[in-house]
Order: C-alpha cells, then sequence, then structure tokens
C-alpha cells in the first residue's frame, strides 16, 4: 500500500485520537480505529509480528522486515497513540474531577454514533449474528457494573494488567482504561506516568505487548472466519459500554484512601430529572451531539482513505 507523507500525518491524528480515548475510562480508543478506517490494518499489522517476520529481518534485511510488519503505519499510529495517552491522561483525570457530567456526554454522544457506525458494515443478519450481538452488549454491560478493585503496586500484578487493559484496549467499546480501574492498576500506572516511573511503565509496556501479540491473532482470525459475527459482537460491546459512560450517576459505594480522599467504587446510571446536583442538561445535549458529529467526521475521514 503506497501511502504519502500526509496519509501518516493522518494516521498519527487517529492514533492521537486513540490515545485520548484510551486514556478515559469507560471509552475504547478500538472504536475510535474502527471508525476511522484503520481497525482491521492495525489487528492484521499487528498479528504479523511472529517468527516469519524475524525470519525476513535475517534472510532478506531490514527494508524487507520492516514492509512486512507495516512498519510506517504502525509507527505513525503508536507516535500519536503514545502522544495522546501520556499528555490526555492528566486532561482526563481534571475533567473527570471537576465537569463528569460534560465529558461523559461528550464520549456518551460519541459512542452512540459508534454503534451506527460499526453496526452497518454487517452485511448479512441472522440469528447468529443477532445472538453474537446481544451476547456483546451483555458482556459490556456486566463489566460496567463491576466494582473497583483495591490499588495494587505489584510488577507482576502490574504485567497481567497491562496484558488485559491492552486487549480491551484494542476492541471497540470495552475500555482498557476502565479495565484498569477495575484491575486497582490505574492510578498506579497514572502515577507512574506522573512521576515518570521507568520501572512501572516498562513492566506495563511489557506486559500489554504480550496481551497485543497474542490478542491480536485471535481478532484476525475471527474477522477472517466469522466477519459479520465478529462486527455483531463488537457493536454490542459498544451498546453494552453506553452504561458506563451515561453522564447521570449516583454513586452506591466509595473507597477512600489513607489521606481521607474519596473516590467512587460502584455507581448506577440515573435520570437526569433525578440527579442531585446541576443537571447540566442542555450544555450535556449540546456535547453528546458534538460528540456525535466527531465519529461522523472520523467515519467520513476513514471511508475516503479506504
Amino acid at each position: 500500500m503506497q501511502r504519502r507523507l500526509i496519509d501518516y500525518f493522518i494516521i498519527s491524528l487517529k492514533g492521537l485520537a486513540m490515545g485520548a480515548a484510551d486514556a478515559v475510562p469507560g471509552v475504547s480508543g478500538g472504536t475510535i480505529a474502527f471508525i476511522s478506517g484503520i481497525y482491521e490494518e492495525l489487528i492484521s499489522s499487528i498479528s504479523n509480528i511472529n517468527i516469519s517476520l524475524f525470519k525476513t529481518l535475517f534472510s532478506k534485511g531490514l527494508k524487507a522486515f520492516w514492509e512486512q510488519l507495516n512498519g510506517n503505519f504502525l509507527l505513525a499510529l503508536a507516535a500519536g497513540i503514545i502522544i495522546s495517552f501520556v499528555s490526555f491522561m492528566k486532561l482526563a483525570k481534571y475533567l473527570l474531577e471537576n465537569h463528569p457530567i460534560l465529558i461523559w456526554s461528550f464520549f456518551f454522544g460519541l459512542i452512540v454514533a459508534s454503534i451506527y457506525f460499526v453496526g452497518k458494515q454487517i452485511s448479512k443478519w441472522n440469528t447468529s449474528v443477532i445472538i453474537a450481538l446481544i451476547v456483546g452488549a451483555g458482556i459490556a454491560f456486566y463489566i460496567t457494573r463491576l466494582p473497583a478493585l483495591t490499588t495494587s503496586e505489584s510488577s507482576l500484578y502490574l504485567f497481567f494488567a497491562g496484558a488485559i487493559a491492552i486487549c480491551a484496549m484494542i476492541l471497540p467499546g470495552i475500555s482498557g482504561s476502565f479495565i484498569l480501574i477495575i484491575l486497582g492498576a490505574y492510578k498506579t500506572l497514572s502515577d507512574a506516568i506522573h512521576d515518570i516511573d521507568i520501572k512501572k511503565i516498562l513492566v506495563f509496556v511489557g506486559g500489554a505487548l504480550v496481551g497485543l501479540l497474542s490478542f491480536s491473532h485471535i481478532l484476525k482470525w475471527l474477522f477472517k472466519h466469522y466477519h459479520n459475527i465478529t462486527l455483531a459482537l463488537l457493536t454490542g460491546f459498544i451498546f453494552g459500554s453506553l452504561n458506563k459512560v451515561w453522564p447521570w450517576k449516583k454513586t452506591l459505594t466509595w473507597h477512600t484512601n489513607s489521606k481521607g480522599i474519596k473516590t467512587p467504587i460502584l455507581q448506577e446510571s440515573i435520570s437526569p430529572f433525578s440527579f442531585d446536583s446541576e443537571s447540566q442538561l442542555l450544555f450535556a445535549i449540546i456535547l453528546m451531539i458534538i460528540g456525535f458529529l466527531t465519529i461522523f467526521i472520523l467515519e467520513k475521514v476513514g471511508s475516503k482513505k479506504q
């Protein structure tokens, strides 16, 4: 696939959007990848990292290795994701703490649009596809209802958390950051990034690489053999995740740390008219529309590049 410099710049921009999405608990960078038209290429490129690839390196040289890897694509995308994820995590934390309704409203609109744009790619509907859709929605909804575990500082635990979270990050509808919260590793990672704790960051990245390389092969196989069912399952994941990004919530249980700071553990979605504080309904609706239009624009850009 011949690409120009501007094409790689656009791929990096898509990476920026993916990284920003993955930094927010409840939103999936995989959804952005899917909507922007690079999802299957991403999965295929990652799954190409195998023994055959390294045989190419030693037998045909670096250039052939890089081409087989689709290295330019992965490098451009990874650069955008990493820059955005690291920088946006702090902003996301601030917005979630100070303007939760508004930020969740934007992402709610974004995910509603994603359901339509991913679902419309299902070329044939049948019983199996419908069941996959329902199962996906049920799994994602169940995950959003899980309470968070207490924070763990163990390197081994952080490694496995990275492996599990990265699988979620590349699945549309399943938030890697939210999985980290459930596993009790989100704060550990965010603190490590803030403090530039190289050891913890490398442990997490190591786990993420193991999980990514393993899971990408499964996804590639599913797309090849059960394309419509896989699409339906992913659409269900996105639909089920709406519960997590619903802007108005009631906290059922709290966790208080050693400094006396309270963080919500388990929440339930409620009507904006039942919300105790200011519902900010008008601004919330506006941001939902903006979120929806953001996906619409991404989809248009992605469809032009395909």
